[in-house]
């Protein structure tokens, strides 16, 4: 595949963007820095940004989009807020509020259209854990039920939204580095847990795992690095078969640190960190570099041919296949 064939359509929007949220083939939705989202209902091809001015200071690293109205928005650091709107974004309410300086959302993912579990990083050792079951529009605190505490350094990447995964089964997966890297696993919608190593790179705060995907609930795919050193290829990609429990190394990693990884499908992977863009062709155990174009976080069309990059100063991509 050649690298000509990511087709850059936006850029120079001041919103450096960490969220993708793909409801159809035509709908999509974005949001970054400055308090800003966009929506396309043309596949990605043209964008509507929209800054909410009451919330320019907020950094939306997460969003969840249900259809061309309804939408959920995370914001990462002080105060902690998730935001819904039904109108298509022309207003939103405030679901959810912490003002603690301590709070700190990384990332948002659903079930289905109503049950769905946020995550941040550690206060006192545990990790923050929010669940909804309206959509987004109540959140409760379950922290408690997470009964494993993070070591000190240990905490989440807020990169690209996907630092969590879910399946509509009630399956969860949650990935933390720093200190050290460990994947925490729920098969009941964040009600018990269990915790595995992942032996990505790790033992500093810009390093660690940044993405997880599972394509069946036992194929998954972990990616990440060091952002402070992005060209490093060392321990950036880990695979399993058995759900999250074991990891090992692909046979030839992705070139430099990955921030987001997709599957297309069960052969066909897409990984993208700030220093480019590689593809897999074989499950993820051998990757091609196709662009030195790097980006924050891709997302598959579902029409199984296209996918979409976004990243810094509002840039957005399609990569055909």
């Amino acid at each position: 595949m050649e690298a000509q064939t990511i087709r850059q359509v936006e850029s120079g929007y001041k919103s450096s963007i960490r969220a993708v949220s793909v409801v159809n083939p035509s709908i999509v939705w974005l949001s970054g820095s400055n308090g800003n989202f966009a929506r396309s209902t043309d596949g990605g091809k043209s964008w509507k940004w929209t800054q909410l001015k009451q919330y320019k200071s907020n950094d939306f690293r997460g969003i969840k989009a249900f259809s061309a109205k309804r939408a959920v928005l995370m914001s990462s650091g002080t105060p902690g807020l998730i935001l819904f709107t039904e109108d298509g974004g022309l207003n939103w309410t405030e679901a959810y509020r912490n003002d603690s300086k301590d709070i700190f959302l990384d990332g948002i993912s659903f079930y289905n259209d109503r049950d769905g579990l946020a995550y941040g990083d550690p206060i006192m050792g545990k990790m923050q854990l929010l669940r909804t079951s309206d959509g987004g529009k109540t959140w409760l605190n379950i922290s408690e039920n997470l009964k494993i505490k993070l070591a000190d350094g240990e905490a989440s990447f807020a990169a690209s939204n996907t630092g969590i995964t879910t399946h509509r089964d009630g399956r969860t997966w949650i990935i933390t580095g720093g200190s050290q890297s460990r994947v925490f696993y729920s098969a009941d919608k964040g009600g018990h847990w269990e915790v595995s190593v992942c032996p990505v790179i790790q033992g500093g705060e810009s390093r660690g795992p940044f993405s997880v995907a599972f394509y069946a609930h036992k194929h998954g795919i972990v990616v990440g690095g060091d952002y402070k050193i992005d060209t490093l290829r060392n321990k950036n990609l880990v695979l399993t078969q058995d759900g999250g429990r074991t990891w090992k190394e692909p046979l030839i990693r992705p070139w430099g640190f990955r921030s987001c990884v997709v599957y297309m499908n069960a052969r066909l992977l897409i990984a993208t960190g700030t220093s480019g863009t590689d593809l897999s062709q074989d499950g993820g155990f051998t990757w091609t570099n196709i662009s030195k174009d790097g980006y924050h976080v891709v997302a598959a069309l579902k029409d199984g041919k296209t996918a979409i990059l976004a990243g810094g100063d509002g840039r957005i991509a399609l990569l055909d296949l």
